[in-house]
């Protein structure tokens, strides 16, 4: 198998896999290989289309334009395109992130044509560390070809994450589950729900995506399936964005846009007496410690014939890492992007990760702590790190 040198190995076509390749693009270090099975954005393209985006369509925007190489995809791309239809929406609003994923497409599509750029469709088997020369040997699983080595001094991961599945938290309950993106897919969720009988559905969570949720499956008892029910798991009350001077507090684990407005109107226990998603739901309350949830699981899950969990997201798999022919354990540093030894604190030479599985930190005057995710939140932190990565 021949083995080809590279600058750079980018590991995933999301948008964090495409905001790297922009940055690194910029910088001019020479060819840099992209792997990714499909090249279609990701999951917001696969999953995510019809979800409400909790970001203003000015940061988009901002993101389409944030790197020189970016701005040439943008001026060589015939209009009207994925970015004049940004351009048309109210700025100030958010949008569904059907808009925002054919932007990262076509941001993908112009940088698979640049000279720099060496695609392949495929996924990343494994990674070995040469510590003497501190550089990658990186094998990849082609699509629809053979096995493809590449030597390159640095491998960024944008590997993605997924809906964290729970265990169902009544043992032996004959319940089924609602994936989470089928869930936030209404297209693909009025399908699967029987229409014709009555049908519960329990919904665990708080979140973002736990009210995006209950909205969908609210909409739906209200149209398509009259007989629907909804039974909400909750430990906490609903927790908001809050616009600060200069700054916003839970800017990543408060509502935001529509889930926001959908809460505040008609979730609140002020409001679900009388709101129309009270007149399909049951909340049930989770707070007090392990034993009370339980208590309240044992006692209202069953009668539910499906059961939703938004309880976070998982990261995804990683390819197999080793450095010197022995396997490799990593820890990731949030404040710059890089890898550690497990358990010791020295940097792995020429690894990086970006994106949902590998977010900035980030710490507000309050001193709250938080991961940032977003397509802009991603391009700030590759605008500050990537320098440091490069040099």
């Amino acid at each position: 198998m021949a083995t080809r040198k590279c600058a750079a190995v980018v590991v995933g076509a999301g948008p964090a896999g495409v905001a790297v390749m922009g940055n690194l693009l910029e910088r001019q270090l020479g060819t840099i290989a992209w792997i990714d099975p499909s090249f279609e954005a990701g999951r917001v393209h696969s999953k995510y289309r019809e979800v409400p985006s909790n970001t203003k369509v000015s940061l988009f925007q901002a993101f389409a334009t944030a790197t020189q190489p970016f701005q040439k995809v943008i001026n060589n791309t015939k209009a009207p395109n994925a970015f004049s239809a940004l351009a048309k929406l109210d700025q100030e609003s958010t949008c569904q992130l059907g808009y925002a994923a054919d932007m990262v497409r076509s941001l993908t599509e112009g940088l698979m044509k640049m000279d720099d750029v060496y695609a392949c469709h495929g996924s990343v088997r494994s990674a070995h560390l040469n510590e003497t020369t501190s550089n990658w040997t990186i094998r990849i699983k082609q699509n629809s070809s053979e096995d493809l080595e590449i030597e390159a001094a640095r491998l960024i991961l944008c590997t993605g994450s997924f809906p964290t599945s729970a265990p169902i938290p009544v043992a032996g309950l004959d319940i089924q589950r609602l994936d989470l993106d089928l869930v936030l897919k209404p297209s693909d969720l009025a399908k699967t729900l029987p229409a014709e009988k009555p049908v519960t559905v329990a919904v665990v969570g708080a979140s973002h995506s736990a009210i995006l949720a209950i909205l969908n499956l609210t909409t739906l008892a209200q149209t398509s399936h009259p007989l629907l029910r909804i039974r909400w798991f909750t430990r906490h009350a609903l927790r908001y964005a809050e616009y600060k001077d200069g700054w916003v507090l839970r800017d990543n684990t408060g509502l935001k846009g529509l889930a926001a407005d959908f809460a505040r109107s008609e979730l609140e226990d002020d409001k679900l007496r009388t709101s129309r998603a009270g007149q399909v739901l049951t909340k049930i309350d989770c707070a007090g410690g392990k034993e009370a949830e339980a208590s309240q699981y044992r006692r209202y899950m069953p009668g539910c014939e499906y059961l939703v969990q938004a309880v976070g997201f998982t990261r995804g798999s990683l390819p197999d890492l080793f450095k010197n022919g022995n396997p490799l354990a990593i820890g990731f540093d949030h404040d710059s992007g890089r890898f550690h030894e497990a358990g010791n604190s020295e940097d792995v030479p020429g690894l990086f990760g970006a994106g949902i599985a590998f977010p900035e930190r980030v710490v507000d005057p309050l001193g709250n702590e938080e991961y940032a995710v977003g397509f802009w939140k991603f391009m700030k932190f590759l605008k500050r790190v990537v320098p440091s990565w490069t040099s």
